[in-house]
């Protein structure tokens, strides 16, 4: 079964590179931005959030599977807020096991972590999966349903609407692929999220079920690393997913693509133009210091200010010489610091004009220093 899985890929993969290569030809040609066969399409540059291609990216259409990605963002969530653990056991109530389509087969009253429904979920779209995990989260499929509107609203996702968790078909669920690239985005923020969607394969009940993730770019494309399928009849095949490449993060949804394997035939289409087009820029890494500071009353005197995480723009391919940067700090600070407390900004300037800006937070919390403390400092200064 193996042997015939890895056939299987080292021979769509060769088509796949052939079409690629012919796609990637035909636009370097033409000069314009790819043609997708697909209804609705958007090529999406994270760092900004702006859209580098777009092909009726608010048309509302079913998404089938790619559903689970707002599904495993609230799981993801619900583990950041504490509401859930990796570890804790789930176990499956009669409806969550009634799922048809994509599943792992979860018996009435089977018992299985959150960890592993939620690869289960990531890996091979399970819908019981799915359903176990909202259950658990919210205490039934439709209060869940309830939490992925809302959240979508709060994303701004204007023309999504959920009936479900899974995306199996039902009368007014639909999304569009503006809306799936900016929950995709708030998805990747999670390192939880990341870890489960980039997993190839997976032994479940102890390697007696198999797991192969859904996502062949994984395997295809150099640096995909995230994303989710999505098939049925209503929704044709679907795809949003994730690709970093040169330091370059691209997020390309395509919704209604007609044909077998044409969801990633056209997502190849949308990054190959996209890496071909546009470089990013890294001004500074994560934690890298931008400025030392005096800082009055504090237990120490002094702190480090850095960045909390890697800043970069993006910009077309040949333009970098007119990214800059400047840093808006004041001249003193005064404790209690806490760290990761925005103190001052790190802006990223192209061409002279603003279009980033990174808060700059201390490295460590400084405690403000007891009156003992500040006197014996005052008076050191004033003898000495």
């Amino acid at each position: 079964m193996r042997q015939r899985f890895v056939l299987s890929v080292l021979v769509s993969l060769t088509v796949l590179l052939v079409l690629a290569g012919s796609a990637a030809a035909a636009v370097k040609a033409s000069g314009q931005g790819p043609e997708t066969e697909a209804e609705s399409a958007v090529l999406l540059e994270p760092v900004s959030g702006r859209i580098l291609h777009e092909k009726e990216p608010n048309k509302e259409l079913p998404i089938a599977s790619v559903t689970k990605i707002m599904t495993m963002l609230l799981a993801v969530e619900a583990l950041d807020s504490g509401k859930a653990k990796l570890d804790d056991i789930i176990v499956t109530s009669e409806h969550a096991a009634g799922m048809g389509g994509a599943q792992i087969y979860l018996a009435p009253q089977e018992e299985m972590s959150f960890r592993e429904l939620l690869i289960s979920v990531a890996t091979g779209s399970a819908n019981d999966a799915s359903v176990a995990i909202a259950e658990h989260i919210a205490g039934s499929e439709e209060a869940f349903v309830q939490m992925m509107n809302e959240r979508a609203a709060e994303l701004g996702a204007k023309h999504t609407h959920y009936v479900n968790p899974t995306g199996l078909p039902a009368e007014g669920h639909y999304s569009s692929a503006h809306d799936q690239a900016v929950i995709l985005w708030e998805a990747m923020k999670h390192p939880v999220f990341r870890e489960v969607s980039a997993i190839k394969e997976y032994d479940l009940r102890g390697g007696e079920f198999k797991l192969w993730n859904t996502n062949k770019l994984l395997w295809w494309y150099p640096g995909a690393d995230a994303g989710k399928t999505g098939w049925t009849n209503e929704a044709k095949y679907c795809m949003a997913s994730s690709v970093k490449k040169d330091n370059l993060r691209l997020i390309a949804v395509v919704l209604a693509v007609p044909e077998t394997k044409g969801h990633f035939r056209e997502s190849v289409k949308l990054y190959n133009w996209g890496f071909a087009r546009f470089e990013a820029v890294v001004l500074a890494r994560e934690g890298e210091l931008i400025q030392a500071l005096p800082v009055d009353k504090g237990v120490h005197t002094a702190v480090d200010l850095i960045v909390p995480h890697e800043v970069c723009t993006v910009v077309p391919r040949g333009e970098k010489g007119g990214v800059d940067f400047r840093g808006e700090l004041p001249a003193r600070l005064t404790a209690p610091l806490r760290q990761g407390e925005a103190l001052g900004a790190y802006v990223v300037l192209q061409n002279g004009k603003e279009v980033l800006r990174v808060g700059v937070v201390p490295a460590k919390d400084v405690p403000e220093a007891s009156f003992v403390q500040q006197f014996l400092r005052m008076t050191g200064r004033i003898c000495g």
